[in-house]
């Protein structure tokens, strides 16, 4: 008889309890690190006060309650209790090549019977890179679990969002198959890992099952071979398309994959189809069952589930902190003067240009409100991903018929027309650079939306699908400011970041116009009242510095100015952890405009500067057409001298008639594509 350890028993795991029969042989199919329970008393001849237990090497045992001390020749007391423990060390090569015995006995030891199980061990593993370094390792014990930071663990998932296809093109998410092999790197690998004998015993099936719920967010392919082809055509065949048959989605939940038999390995690929939204936190898991058959016509029971946990990749927006990679314009036909200084930057700064032209664009030259740049990732893939606006101007088709593409997504919130205001332009999404904010880490920084004031009982705001979605993206937590004191309402009218080489790596700018009536009346006192702002400009009345000093309305108009964007600045300050000298506030002045009867919002009186381009250390800034002295534009002037301290080189562009005048300038009209953070998100702490 077999010790009562038998070679020792690991940690178990899924436990099952197991009905046997005396004088019957039991055929049983035993996965490797999962244990079999076995009520003694339960499955004992009547009238049974002892039993003794054998097994071949490679099954081992253990009973509770414990028996006492006894001779291993002796049979063991049977209590009511009593139940037997069985494991496998390893798989079976062959089927039933492993025994396990229990004999009863009577009062006086006499045998009354013998249960006999006959056991195939296999093991059964489905793996994923829950260790996030880019390889699926073997069974790991997290596999099933999310954990976020750097000593975390559990699968990350991307949405597939790009498009393999250029010609008729849509979003490989929405394709139920894979058309090219390269898709196949946008998705998670996936492995079923099997050893065991040739073939399961008859009636046992793996399936891979998934809810209902998170059927509706991913899909999982296999590879397989088309099965009508000769060998030399499947070979050709596998040379340049491959067949990758669907395993689950939202219409199959549930599917039997094939047992390969002896040492093998299969693998899967699982494809994020949304994005975590206010119905969906990510998380996503994937099921692996053996079954084992009870009678011809009866449903099959499971004995064994692994299970594996992902989750979706959030959609990150990348800060003017971060490395320019691309350029967007658009080409109207009043822009000719924009044009030209955008191109001078951005070959002066070393980055490409690209032009959306008017047969496209069809006159909507804000290529900023339209979308927003961002990114994917995960640690086996990346990919940069357009967040399309609601705004849905004439620049409507650029995100998806220009920029859709291999590697490169897509991503769009829908909301209903009459919800959709000027603040669902993407001029009003922003984000910060990194920050820490009373000690919590913010390594991706935080996004920053404009909205209606807290208080306002009526008033703009962008629209709730972006707002949940934004929010819902977890790792870049959103702060809302106070835009819609601003006719267009977009909060890059009075902020934006710029790299800095001290302090937290960066400056908030905020428009100032207290630094507007500061400098002007310094130029007063200097004998410079006269000095005239639009000077030379076409169409446009210059007007001086003394008769914008005593302008009260303007004045007026400005304090309230002022006060909402101190309101920000307050907000920006707790928010992001930032001091008084991590901003500098810039000469912007501001006018109000009747928008209707008794409600009036704000517009910049001259080409809003802080509304810039940020390529590295080249600004690219609104000309202020300001008042001179000796020659040159004092607003200019003043803005070199903030900026150059941080080693910033300004470059001042014309975008007075064809953005200005249309209220916008020149963040308005220009958009850049970033290279991702180097941190990984998933290191985030919560």
């Amino acid at each position: 008889m077999c010790p009562a350890h038998c070679g020792g028993t690991a940690a178990m795991i899924h436990p099952r309890t197991l009905r046997v029969d005396f004088n019957k042989t039991t055929s049983v199919l035993c996965v490797v690190g999962s244990e079999l329970n076995v009520n003694l008393n339960r499955s004992a001849p009547p009238n049974s006060k002892f039993f003794s237990v054998k097994c071949t090497p490679s099954v081992q045992y253990t009973i509770t309650p414990p028996p006492q001390e006894t001779s291993h020749l002796s049979p063991i007391p049977l209590k009511g209790n009593s139940v037997l423990l069985i494991s496998m060390s390893h798989a079976s090569q062959h089927e039933n090549d492993s025994k396990l015995s229990v004999r009863y006995y009577g009062e006086n030891k006499d045998s009354l019977g013998i249960a006999v199980l006959h056991l195939t061990a296999v093991e059964i593993s489905l793996d994923v890179d829950a260790d996030r370094d880019g390889i699926v390792e073997k069974n790991n014990p997290n596999k099933g679990s999310w954990e976020w930071g750097s000593n975390g663990h559990g699968a990350v998932l991307l949405v597939n969002c790009d498009s393999e296809r250029t010609y008729l093109k849509k979003p490989d998410s929405q394709e139920d198959y894979i058309s090219k092999v390269s898709d196949l790197k946008d998705m998670s690998l996936m492995v079923l890992r099997t050893r065991g004998p040739a073939r399961l015993p008859d009636g046992y099936k793996l399936t891979m099952h998934v809810s209902q719920g998170d059927a509706e967010s991913i899909r999982v392919f296999r590879p397989g071979t088309p099965s009508l082809l000769n060998n030399t055509l499947r070979k050709l065949y596998s040379v340049f398309v491959k067949d990758y048959p669907l395993v689950l989605s939202s219409e199959v939940l549930s599917q039997e994959v094939p047992y390969l038999g002896g040492t093998a390995e299969m693998n899967f690929y699982v494809e994020g189809l949304r994005f975590p939204d206010k119905d969906f936190d990510g998380l996503i898991s994937i099921n692996l069952s053996l079954l084992e058959p009870i009678s011809a016509g009866l449903p099959e029971t499971p004995i064994f589930t692994d299970k594996v946990v992902f989750r979706v990749a959030p959609w990150i927006m990348t800060p003017n902190t971060l490395q320019p990679v691309e350029v967007f314009v658009c080409s109207t036909s009043d822009n000719y003067q924009f044009l030209k200084g955008m191109r001078n930057l951005v070959a002066k700064s070393g980055y490409k240009l690209k032009i959306c032209h008017e047969y496209v664009n069809r006159g909507d030259r804000w290529m900023q409100d339209e979308l927003e740049f961002g990114y994917i990732d995960s640690p086996h893939h990346w990919f940069p991903v357009v967040l399309d606006s609601p705004r849905d101007g004439d620049l409507l088709d650029f995100p998806y018929e220009e920029l859709l593409g291999p590697d490169f997504g897509y991503v769009t919130r829908v909301a209903e027309r009459k919800d959709v205001t000027g603040l669902d332009s993407f001029g009003n999404l922003e984000v910060s650079p990194p920050v820490t904010v009373n000690g919590k880490n913010f390594p991706l920084g935080r996004i920053i939306i404009g909205v209606a004031f807290p208080t306002a009982t009526k008033g703009r705001n962008m629209t709730k699908v972006v707002q949940d979605f934004l929010w819902a993206q977890k790792v870049q937590e959103p702060i809302a400011l106070f835009s819609d004191w601003l006719l267009v309402g977009h909060v890059d009218e009075f902020m934006t970041f710029v790299p800095a080489p001290d302090r937290k790596g960066f400056r908030l700018l905020l428009a100032s116009p207290d630094a507007v009536y500061k400098l002007f009346r310094g130029l007063q006192n200097d004998g410079h009242g006269q000095a005239k702002l639009f000077e030379g400009l076409i169409d446009e009345e210059p007007v001086t510095v003394e008769e914008i000093l005593n302008d009260e309305e303007l004045q007026a108009e400005n304090n309230y100015v002022q006060s909402c964007i101190d309101w920000n600045r307050d907000v920006l300050k707790r928010e992001l952890g930032l001091d008084d000298d991590d901003i500098i506030d810039l000469p912007i002045l501001f006018k109000l405009v009747a928008e209707e009867e008794d409600e009036y919002r704000a517009v910049a009186y001259y080409p809003d500067m802080v509304n810039m381009i940020v390529l590295g250390n080249n600004l690219g800034i609104p000309k202020p057409f300001g008042p001179k002295v000796n020659g040159r534009c004092v607003l200019e002037a003043e803005m070199c001298s903030l900026m150059e301290g941080l080693g910033l080189c300004c470059t001042f562009i014309d975008d007075f008639a064809s953005y200005h005048k249309l209220l916008g300038e020149v963040h308005c009209g220009s958009n850049v594509r970033r290279e991702p953070f180097d941190f990984k998100w998933w290191n985030l702490e919560f």
